[in-house]
This record gives structure tokens, sequence and C-alpha cells, in this order.
């Protein structure tokens, strides 16, 4: 059964959020209750993805929070999917805390709150966030933006798909996070595939993680020959999506 866990971050108990929390309750959601400080929010253990802010009247004093919360945001986006609760003029003045406002606040409450409805939505939430967590994940590693872009495109409606512009923020990406496969560039500037691929296996992190290269038609001969530690497969990259796709699933089904 779908876990219904929610994070709460408001300044006080007072009445309007007590009853919040017990008619959540009614509907089968677990409640996890703090202050706006961020000191104290990172400290919650196994703390919920989907996070509460409760905006009562005096919006400067959780604008500290909610910048800090802008700022994890910023480096994992990830790690919460962030709500807030309060009237229209409060959000708005909560929305200039963050740099990109309609990618980091996920939605929005009115008051007053119907909390059906409000239950009805964070269900929803949760239950996309899970099938997105079932997908395998996949580092798609190149240079070229236009590449990166149309290989995201490509396979975002199957996989979960992270992107990397160079073979040091893949590197600085996978100390973060798992993921399944990386498809990798094989000629990059500065750190080309073949010495991304060494990086990688000298890493115990990443040691294991299955890596399709991507090339040119031709660069195929070169790659298959020259390169001492092997990837898993070779990807040109002038494949048509569906053989690309079926390549990939192939390789999920086999293993």
């Amino acid at each position: 059964m779908m876990e219904k866990r929610v994070l709460l971050a408001a300044a006080g108990a007072g009445f309007m959020v007590d009853a919040m929390v017990k008619n959540m309750a009614k509907e089968g959601f677990e409640v996890i209750s703090c202050v706006p400080a961020f000191e104290d929010f990172i400290k919650i253990e196994d703390r919920p993805r989907i996070v509460l802010v409760y905006i009562d009247k005096n919006v400067g004093e959780l604008k500290a929070f909610l910048r800090d919360m802008n700022g994890l945001l910023c480096e994992d986006e990830e790690a919460a999917s962030l709500y807030l609760l309060g009237s229209w003029e409060e959000i708005g003045e909560a929305r200039e805390c963050f740099s990109e406002p309609d990618r980091f606040v996920a939605g929005t409450f009115m008051r007053p709150l119907n909390v059906r409805e409000l239950c009805e939505r964070l269900a929803g939430a949760i239950e996309e966030e899970a099938r997105a967590e079932a997908k395998k994940r996949i580092l798609v590693v190149d240079d070229d933006g236009t590449m990166l872009r149309t290989l995201k495109l490509w396979l975002s409606d199957r996989y979960h798909v992270y992107m990397a512009n160079s073979g040091a923020n893949a590197v600085s990406l996978l100390s973060k996070k798992k993921v399944d496969l990386i498809l990798l560039d094989y000629e990059m500037p500065v750190a080309d595939g073949p010495e991304v691929l060494a990086m990688l296996r000298e890493d115990p992190l990443t040691a294991d993680v299955p890596v399709m290269f991507l090339t040119a038609k031709n660069d195929v001969e070169r790659a298959m020959a020259d390169i001492p530690v092997k990837p898993e497969k070779y990807l040109l990259k002038t494949m048509p999506p569906d053989q690309l796709l079926e390549e990939i699933e192939g390789f999920f089904k086999e293993d």
C-alpha cells in the first residue's frame, strides 16, 4: 500500500493547523510536523519528500527557511516536492524567495482550506512520485546540449533521465545519485568517453554501473579497437529513437 506521508512546516500549532492535521489523519495521512527552520528540517531522518509549508500572516518569518529550501532544490531538485498553503498575497510573496518558483514550487493551496481537496491532490502527487521512483534511471553524458535535450525527450516517457554536459559533471552527479545506466559520449573535450569510463570503473560507487558509448558512425571501429575498459554497448548517435529505445529496453530485460 502507498504510504501517504507529508512533512508540515508551520510556525506554530494553532487551531487551524491542529484541525488540518486531524482531518488529514482521518484521510489516512501521516503528518510529521516541524518548525520552519532549515537546520531542524535537514536533521529529520527519513523525512517525506512532500513538504507542505503553512504560511500564517507573517511571511517574513518564513523567508529564511524558504530561501534555504531554494538553495537545497537548486542543488538537488529531488530533495523535496514543495507545496505552499496560505492566502493569495502570502503565496505570492513566498514565491519570490525562489529563483525559479514555477520549477521549485510544486503546487499551492489557498485559504480557506478544503482539506479533502488538499488530501486528494497530495495523494495524487505521492502516487505520481511512486511511479517515477519505479522507473529505471539513466544518466546521459554529452557536451552537445542539443543531443542531451533530444535524448531526454526520447527517453523520459519510460525512464528517469539525468543529464551532464561533461565527465566532471557526471562524476559529481553520480556521487549524489544512483543510476541504472549511463549513456556516455565517446568524443568529448577535456576528458573523453574512454577517460571518463576509466574513472568510473576506478570508483567503488560507480564501478558496476553499466555504460553504453554514444558514438558517431566514424568512431565505432576506433572505439571498439582502442579501449581497454569496454562498455556494455555502442550506440550510434544517428540511431532512430525507436531503435535506441529497443536497444536500451532489451538491455534492461537481459539484466
